[in-house]
Formats: C-alpha cells, structure tokens, sequence
C-alpha cells in the first residue's frame, strides 16, 4: 500500500501500511517513525489553512497508547481547531487498523502549534477557522483553554520546583549515577532531512531525539525501552542543511517503572562548529517503560544525581511527572478527583477539565423541549443513567452584567433557595474561585453542602458566550461534617449569549446526580415548579441589579 495524503474540507489525512523498514526490533513501528509522520501531516495541514509556509513551534504531551505493528495500516489526521494571530493549534489523531481484524484503535491523540512563516516584510493575518460540525465548534472553544494551559505551564512549572526541592532525596544506597546514563549523538543535516523550506524537517529531529534517548533509557534497564509519552516538544530555533545537530541525552530521574530522559539538541554551521558556538534549537522530555518476555512491566533502579545541574534535573522530572498526572486525571473517563486537586499541580488541568466539561455537555446532541414560558425554555438530555438540565432564559440586560452578576456566587442565594449559604474558600486567581457551598435538607435528609469550583471566561469573539462552569472539588481543608450531605455537582454552569447591546440569552446546564433527581422528576411531572420559579427569580434578580448598574 502506497502512502497518500487526501485532503477534505479543513483536514489533512495521511494512510501508511507499516513496512519492516518502519519498525524496531519488536515488529512495532518506531515512535521515531510515527512522530515524523505525525508533524508531517500537521504542517500540511496548517499550510493549507495559512495558505504559507509553517514551522513546528512546539507540540504537547503526546501519549502513545497502542503499539503499531508490522502488516498493519495507520492513518493520520490533523486539522486546523483554531488560528489566533500568526499560530495556530493543530489537532493531530492517530489510529492503527488490522487489515486481517478490521479492527480500529486509537494510538495517540496530540496538539501541535504551528507559526506561518512571513513573506518578506508582509505581516500575516491568519482568517478564522471555519467551523463546519458540532465537533468543530467544541474543539474550537477548547484551544483557547490549551493555550491558557500551555501560556502558564511555565510558571507552574516553576511553582512545583519549589515544592518538589524541598523534598529528601537520593537516599537509595544502591542508586546509579545519572551521569552513567549520558548519551551524545551528532546529527550532519543532508538535503533528505530538509523540509520544502529548506530547514531541518522537525519530524526529523524528533526522531533522532528519540533514537537517543532510548539509548540512554536502556543503559538503566537493561533492555528495549518503550516510548510511552512526551512530555512537550518545544523548537527555539531552526537549523539547515549543513548544520551539525549534537544530542545530549541523560536520565533525569525514575519513578518504579517508569523512566524520564532529557535530550538537548544544539546546532552549529561550520564557523559556529570551529568556535564552539552552539544554538540552542530544541529540548524534550521522553518517558520510557521496558518489559520482559512475558510482557511485565520492569522496575526501574533509583538514581543518584552527582552535580547541581543533575540535582536541578532530578526534580524538574519530579514536577512534570505531577503535571502529568494531573493531566491523566483531566483526561479520564471517570474524571476522578484527587486528594486534593488544588495543589499546585492540578489547578490548570482542573479548571480546563471544568471548562471543557460544561462546553462538552452544552454541544451534546439530542436535547429535547418540555418546557415553555414566555422568557423560559426547559430541555433535558437523557445519556445512560446521566439525566441532564438545561434552561434557557431571556434576560434584559448586556451579557457582560449577567456574567459579571452570575460569576459572583456569593449573590446566588439572592434568587436560588437552593443556595443557604455561599462563601469563598479560596480565589485562586482571577478567573477560578473555590466556594463552600450548603443547601436546605430534602424531605428525611440532612442539609446538603458542596465544595465547589468556579471558572469564568469571557469570550475571545462576539459569537462566543460567556462560560461560568461549576464542577465540585475536593479540598484537605474543608472535610466533610457530620452535620451536612457532602453532595456533588458533576457538571453545571452558564452560558450568556449577546443578543443586543441591552439583551442576552442565559443558559443554565446542570448535570444530574442521584441526590437531586427526585426534585427534577418532581418538577418535569407537573408536581413541582422549582426549576420555573429559579428561573424566574434569576431574571428578575438580572434585570434588577443590571438596571442599577
């Protein structure tokens, strides 16, 4: 089967028959191979938006869950979810199909960012994505919830070394010396390593990054290390043919049975090369597992940093495996919570995973109407067991004042009598606050209480809404009491829409639990005008408060 590239719509595809060629020892294909593979058709598909030349900024944990083996087809797809200035985020997926099975697995699902190059001293203006699907729409809304995560990964990066340095290490009497596990590799770019603008093609560097830092994975384990995730490729520079690209790979720390090597890639032409002059282009953080014969996963020796820019490795590889979790939780179907996930390796990841949630929940499909007011709307959407609420009211007032009065939920229990009391725990910045939350008993029960997060973003374009999403948290310091129900709110917030300078739609989504259900099916069965009466009293609160305003 010959490799194609098919372009459809605002999406590029590429669809590959696994040759030996492709493959490592195992029968598997490369990682190496896959992530030139991957950049390759993510560029495509950014070029085809930008209608210029793109170059790979950077590209985001990348999770390698299935392996790809020899005989079988993978395929490709990238397309652009959205531009802002002069970048653009690229959603990539990768799947593997057996030709023999028929069946189909989803290998890696990664995000990309990509710069388009200028023309001369032409500035570039990237247009607008256009949005065709639902999907489309969702992934649209939630790149901007990447970007805050990628723009404040640094800080929070930061945050953990803090924390992480603080810690008693290096305590195993039988650690090996990280300096053991170093590994330098030298890289002359040729014309076949070039991509069509002439620099190294960053695929190409990937891979190499990859080939060493297996090498300096397996001085610890003893055997094949696996590629099982990258925590963020990120390119400062560009190199071209010519260039000699050095690779500094080391073992920065282990975690049982895991393994986090660090590769540093410098570049240097040839006056550079006599100088010493190295440019820095590209760093990365690869986890590796190994396995025995019978598929087990190894455990890994503990190490033992000898210097203090080891030392500074060693915890840095600390913190990002905290980020990384934190990021498995978000991305779980579960959506479990931590013990705490207002450390400070879990706040970004949360907030997303709240935002996300309530967009998720608000693009569903199938939403069905059984209610109607003059100024009210009532929907439901039944998904499995999960019963979810949605209403929608017209409320006269600018949708900036209703999200201003909406996001302060200390005013709720102004117009929402399930709302006893609400104080701020924590405001833990100027877009998320943590909020102790208690509500009347239901007939027989005790009172309820709730910890809850609260998210609010205002919208990047007039066509986008308002967002306070409603998620509960659990918080070490706010146990629950033996005098309340800790309850929780799956998924709930607003929505306000623009509809004039003096008028907007509000909606309100509440994602059902247990406790609350028969209180809904009291109110859809005629028995029971709570959701009415809020809602009434919610515009009547709005259109009060915003007129004094």
């Amino acid at each position: 089967m010959e490799r194609c590239v098919a372009a459809a719509g605002g999406d590029v595809g590429m669809c590959q028959a696994i040759f030996p060629a492709h493959a490592n020892h195992r029968g598997e294909l490369s990682a190496g191979q896959l992530l030139k593979w991957m950049d390759a058709t993510a560029c495509l598909a950014a070029e085809k938006h930008a209608g210029v030349s793109c170059v790979t900024a950077s590209m985001d944990d990348i999770q390698f869950e299935e392996a790809a083996r020899v005989g079988q087809v993978i395929t490709i797809k990238a397309k652009v979810n959205r531009a802002f200035n002069t970048s653009m985020e690229v959603g990539i997926k990768v799947t593997v199909q057996d030709i023999l099975t028929n069946v189909e697995k989803i290998v890696s699902v990664a995000y990309a960012t990509y710069v388009a190059k200028p023309v001369g001293a032409k500035k570039i203006e990237l247009e607008p994505v256009q949005l065709l699907s639902t999907e489309d729409h969702l992934e649209h809304t939630l790149a901007t919830e990447r970007r805050r995560i990628r723009l404040g990964y640094e800080q929070l990066f930061q945050n953990l070394m803090q924390e992480s340095n603080k810690e008693d290490t290096f305590k195993e009497e039988d650690a090996v010396s990280t300096d053991l596990t170093h590994v330098q590799s030298i890289e002359l770019v040729q014309p076949p390593h070039a991509n069509h603008h002439g620099n190294t093609f960053g695929g190409q560097i990937m891979a190499w990054m990859e080939t060493v830092a297996s090498i300096s994975a397996s001085r610890l384990c003893r055997s094949y290390p696996i590629l099982k995730s990258v925590n963020m490729f990120k390119f400062w520079g560009p190199s071209v043919v010519g260039d000699r690209l050095v690779f500094n790979a080391i073992v920065n720390n282990t975690f049982q049975n895991s393994v986090e090597v660090g590769v540093r890639v410098e570049a240097y032409n040839c006056e550079e090369w006599i100088k010493g002059q190295a440019r820095h282009i590209n760093s990365a953080f690869l986890i590796f597992n190994a396995v025995n014969d019978k598929g087990e996963l190894l455990t890994f020796p503990g190490v033992k940093p000898t210097t203090k820019d080891s030392v500074r490795r060693y915890h840095g590889a600390i913190a990002r495996r905290r980020i990384r979790l934190a990021r498995k939780c978000m991305l779980s179907a579960k959506e479990d919570k931590p013990s705490d996930p207002w450390e400070r390796s879990n706040q970004a990841y949360v907030s997303y995973s709240n935002v996300a949630a309530l967009t998720h929940l608000a693009a569903k499909q199938g939403w069905e109407i059984t209610s109607m007011l003059e100024h009210i709307k009532i929907w439901t959407h039944e998904e499995g067991d999960v019963l979810s609420l949605k209403v929608e009211m017209q409320v006269k007032i600018p949708s900036h004042l209703a999200f201003s009065l909406l996001s302060d939920f200390t005013c709720r229990q102004q117009w929402d009598k399930h709302f006893l009391t609400c104080e701020v725990l924590q405001a833990v910045n100027e877009d998320e606050k943590i909020y102790y939350v208690t509500s009347p008993p239901m007939t027989g029960h005790k009172p309820r209480d709730f910890v809850i997060l609260v998210s609010q973003r205002q919208p990047c374009k007039p066509s986008e809404p308002y967002v306070v999403a409603v998620k509960s948290v659990t918080l070490t310091s706010k146990p629950p009491s033996p005098e309340y129900c800790r309850s929780e709110i799956l998924c709930a917030g607003f929505q306000i829409y623009s509809d004039s300078d003096s008028s907007c739609t509000v909606c309100y989504f509440n994602q059902m639990t247990s406790g609350v259900m028969p209180y809904l099916a009291a109110n859809l069965t005629g028995s029971s005008n709570s959701i009415e009466d809020a809602a009434l009293e919610c515009i009547k609160f709005l259109e009060q408060k915003g007129s004094k305003c």
